[in-house]
C-alpha cells in the first residue's frame, strides 16, 4: 500500500471538476479532509451596484489619529 496525495476542487455546486486517474483493477480508499479557503480561490469583488462609482481620494488606512481609536493601552 502506499499513499498519493490529490487535491480536488469542485464547482459551486460541488461537483467535481476534474475527475483524477485512479490505478485499474486496485480498490482505493479515500479519507477527503476539506482544505481552508485560501485567498486566490475566492476572490473579493465589490457589489455590481458600486463598481466604477467608488474614488479612493487619499490615504484610507491613515484617516483619524491613533487616540480616536479607543485602543487598550
Amino acid at each position: 500500500m502506499y499513499a498519493e496525495r490529490i487535491i480536488l476542487e469542485t464547482d459551486a455546486l460541488g461537483h467535481l471538476k476534474q475527475q483524477p486517474l485512479l490505478p485499474p483493477n486496485k480498490a482505493v480508499e479515500a479519507i477527503f479532509l476539506v482544505l481552508e479557503d485560501s485567498g486566490d480561490q475566492a476572490a473579493r469583488r465589490p457589489h455590481p451596484d458600486i463598481v466604477g462609482k467608488v474614488r479612493i481620494l487619499g490615504d484610507i488606512l491613515d484617516t483619524l489619529p491613533e487616540s480616536n481609536w479607543d485602543l487598550p493601552r
